[in-house]
């Protein structure tokens, strides 16, 4: 059992990786800042239940996504519906941290991604629906497992697995268009010398 005096020591640390992330998902410093100190808040009076030599941030994160959802989520019925049957894989995920990020060499979508502007990365991700942006974030930005992620946001790995692959798919489909629609993507197919 955490010891409640203790709790400012452990957790103020953690703060300005919170607002970040909850800034990220709200999309407004306003209520980043509400979320947070209701984390903190929800965190504080918890904190005998914490469990010592158990993953903090983790811990906080889950109350940050569950207050989120909680808050937030309520005020819809029912989350964003996305059919992404028809969404082309363009694999640009790989520089967003796939499973082939470590094999991938000089590609064209590393060439794409390296000549987009940042606010453009940004805006692709906070268009993404709530469900694939919470994990992507989670994963791509926040650095979380599978496993810590599907704790954090009480659902089964699999299902975390398959959120951060449709937002990756997501986030490919849309930066690649920009890329195309403003030239920054190479020629493909192109050969030289003939």
């Amino acid at each position: 059992m955490a010891d409640p005096a203790t709790f400012a020591d452990l957790a103020m640390p953690y703060m300005s990786a919170l607002y970040a992330a909850a800034l990220r998902m709200t999309r407004n410093p306003a209520d980043a800042e509400d979320l947070v100190q209701e984390t903190y808040l929800r965190a504080y009076r918890g904190f005998e239940g914490f469990r010592e030599g158990t993953n903090l941030k983790a811990w906080l994160y889950k109350i940050l996504t569950n207050t989120f959802i909680n808050q937030y989520r309520a005020k819809k019925r029912r989350p964003d519906q996305v059919d992404l049957d028809d969404v082309e894989e363009f694999y640009l995920f790989r520089r967003l941290g796939g499973l082939e990020a470590a094999n991938a060499t000089r590609t064209t979508e590393n060439e794409v991604l390296d000549a987009l502007p940042d606010e453009e990365v940004k805006q692709a991700l906070e268009a993404l629906p709530e469900q694939f942006r919470m994990a992507v974030i989670l994963a791509d930005i926040e650095g979380f497992s599978y496993k810590e992620i599907a704790e954090i946001l009480d659902v089964p790995i699999g299902t975390v697995m398959s959120r951060i692959h449709r937002g990756r798919r997501q986030l490919q489909k849309r930066l690649y268009d920009f890329a195309q629609e403003h030239n920054l993507a190479p020629r493909v197919g192109s050969t030289t010398g003939s």
